[in-house]
C-alpha cells in the first residue's frame, strides 16, 4: 500500500459559538520532518489548503516522531459565497470538521 502524502495533519480544533472554526491545533511539514504543535487560525489554514496543501485529520502515534494515524483530508467548499471547511466528502452549511477533539 503506497504511504499517503500530506503536508500537514490537524488535531484539534476550537469552534466560535456561531460554528466557525477560530483555530486548529496541527503538525506541518517542515522538508522531511515535522514541526511541533501549532495553531493556525482560520485564514492561515485557508490560504494553505488554497495553496494545495494537503492536510489531514489525525493524531500523533506516541513515541514514532513523525508518524501519523490519518483519517479523512481537510477541504474549502464554497457555498452561497462563503468558505466551509470540512473533512472528507461531507457537504455542510457551516465548518464541519467531523472526527476532530473540540479544545
Amino acid at each position: 500500500m503506497a504511504k499517503k502524502k500530506f503536508d500537514g495533519v490537524v488535531q484539534a480544533v476550537h469552534y466560535s459559538p456561531d460554528g466557525r472554526v477560530v483555530w486548529v491545533r496541527a503538525f506541518m511539514r517542515r522538508g522531511p520532518t515535522f514541526s511541533d504543535r501549532l495553531l493556525l487560525d482560520r485564514q492561515v489554514l485557508v490560504d494553505h489548503l488554497k495553496a494545495g496543501k494537503r492536510i489531514y485529520v489525525g493524531r500523533r502515534v506516541p513515541l514514532m516522531a513523525g508518524t501519523f494515524e490519518l483519517s479523512e483530508p481537510l477541504r474549502l467548499i464554497e457555498k452561497d459565497g462563503k468558505e466551509i471547511l470540512v473533512a472528507g466528502e461531507l457537504e455542510a452549511d457551516q465548518d464541519c470538521l467531523a472526527g476532530v477533539p473540540f479544545i
